[in-house]
């Protein structure tokens, strides 16, 4: 992990400072940006975005789909959580939280839209950051490489009809040509653009695609930063009134990420599989795909919406809490290849 990415809580942090800053000192700008549209979606987002996703998606090679085979029980329990479990999960905890608990410290309004968010963020099952989390645990990279293509191949189809679901069983109105189109424009054309690339990119050397990675990385983090400036622009007002929103929704998604590690890292002992599998299978149960997330959210509920602010204090706890959950596994290996539960 860079300085960056081990940092990146707190580059969130100041792009909340600076963009509630920006957003109440100069207005007219943001507002301006947030009327670029086109069939709902926001031009200038659309494209960091694409900025974040695509590099990301690069890493992701989809002819790892046949060793599959080789850790069926890890790659078993991992698709458990990320679909079975997680996003059920987090709704549940949506609606135990932010519907009833702290519901008198909430703005009535945007009750729903936050549990909307919550679900976005569960929804779309971690990428990119996977295989941070992996080298963290010495995790076995077949195993991360084919469990990380296969959720992307099962997103593709998944995404839009689970979170339909999600959304309808909690009473929240399901713009559905909208989920569709954001679907389109930020899973299927960055999956076939990243794939295209990857190809002309490995034709020329596997040297020039790590090359390239290393060159988008920067690229890939600042529009993720330039986005987070967007969001906070247009929340300040909220974020200055309620300053707790954010301390708040941080309660469900810390509590599912223990939750989901911690019934990933047990399946997996209790069916006797290695711990290089069961520590990148419990950090892939537990993790999201927060750029995923913030993107549909803007694109369904908008940005001054509390779904983008619930996926955004995805993005600011993601990397301390799945951190702990690193330190965690790497510290319980003995009692893991001990005696079986």
């Amino acid at each position: 992990m860079n300085l960056f990415e081990r940092y990146l809580t707190l580059w969130v942090g100041l792009c909340i400072v600076a963009g509630v800053a920006l957003g109440h000192l100069w207005p007219a700008p943001f507002q301006a940006i947030g009327r670029l549209e086109l069939a709902q979606v926001n031009l200038p987002v659309a494209l960091l975005i694409w900025l974040m996703i695509i590099p990301m998606l690069l890493k992701i090679d989809f002819g790892a789909l046949h060793q599959v085979r080789e850790h069926w029980k890890g790659i078993g329990v991992t698709l458990f959580i990320n679909w079975a479990v997680k996003p059920f999960s987090m709704a549940l905890l949506g609606w135990l939280f932010i519907s009833t608990l702290f519901r008198p410290f909430l703005p009535a309004e945007q009750i729903d839209s936050y549990i909307a968010g919550l679900i976005l963020l569960a929804a779309a099952p971690c990428t990119a950051m996977v295989f941070v989390w992996s080298n963290l645990t010495n995790g076995e990279p077949h195993f991360t490489l084919s469990q990380v293509a296969l959720n992307d191949a099962i997103m593709v189809v998944a995404f839009a009809p689970l979170v339909g679901l999600l959304l309808g069983l909690s009473a929240i109105t399901v713009p559905w040509d909208t989920l569709f189109l954001s679907v389109v424009l930020y899973i299927v054309v960055p999956v076939i653009i990243a794939q295209a690339w990857r190809k002309l990119l490995l034709v020329r050397g596997p040297d020039s695609l790590a090359v390239t990675l290393a060159r988008l990385g920067p690229l890939s983090l600042a529009a993720l930063l330039a986005t987070l400036v967007l969001l906070f622009a247009f929340q300040g007002e909220q974020i200055i009134a309620q300053p707790l929103v954010i301390v708040l929704l941080a309660v469900p998604i810390t509590i599912q990420v223990y939750l989901n590690s911690g019934l990933a890292y047990l399946l997996n002992k209790k069916l006797g599989v290695a711990h290089c599998v069961a520590g990148p299978s419990a950090l892939i149960g537990a993790s999201n795909f927060f750029e995923l997330a913030v993107a549909a959210a803007i694109s369904l509920f908008g940005f001054q919406s509390g779904a983008a602010l619930a996926t955004v204090v995805g993005v600011l706890i993601e990397v301390p809490v799945m951190l702990s959950v690193v330190r965690i596994v790497n510290s319980s290996k003995a009692w893991y290849e001990g005696k079986p539960i």
